[in-house]
């Protein structure tokens, strides 16, 4: 049996100065993403493309959305493991690549760079090494048709 998973989301654009889309100019790109019981998210375009700066975008959720499946999946992997992380930060970055006529681009890269605390200077190397089997069961990961990297800090915690 297949098991499947569905996920709704609403997007609701916010951005109707009076005139509606009547110019390039004439709009703002402010939208909210919205789901049953949750906060929405502020968004926009990015600035590049007349976006609020003070607002999520659609790429940098695409980029979260890569370091977050990265981060829950490699957690479960340690736990099953026996490696035993207390602290967990990564700074993702993502690039975009515009095509030559400017009229589109898409994601090209994602560059995750995790900084991971364990609790023993014995579990370092398998920590390390769990980062590399995370892509084939990440969901994410297995969805897109850009190269992820990563790129671990591996600490022991002081006690």
């Amino acid at each position: 049996m297949t098991t499947t998973h569905a996920y709704d989301v609403t997007v609701e654009w916010t951005g109707d100065l009076g005139s509606g889309t009547d110019g390039y100019r004439s709009f703002s790109r402010d939208h909210e993403v919205l789901a049953d019981g949750k906060a929405a998210i502020a968004a926009s375009s990015d600035p590049a493309f007349r976006g609020d700066p003070a607002r999520w975008n659609p790429e940098e959720l695409l980029v979260a959305s890569v370091a977050q499946c990265h981060m829950l999946w490699y957690l479960h992997l340690c736990a099953v493991g026996g490696v035993v992380v207390t602290e967990y930060e990564d700074h993702a970055h993502g690039v975009m690549t515009m095509d030559e006529s400017g009229g589109g681009g898409q994601i090209t890269e994602v560059v995750l760079r995790p900084e991971v605390t364990v609790a023993d200077a014995s579990m370092v190397e398998k920590a390390r090494a769990l980062h590399g089997e995370v892509h084939a069961v990440c969901f994410i990961a297995r969805s897109v048709n850009f190269p992820i990297t990563h790129v671990p800090v591996l600490r022991v915690r002081e006690d």
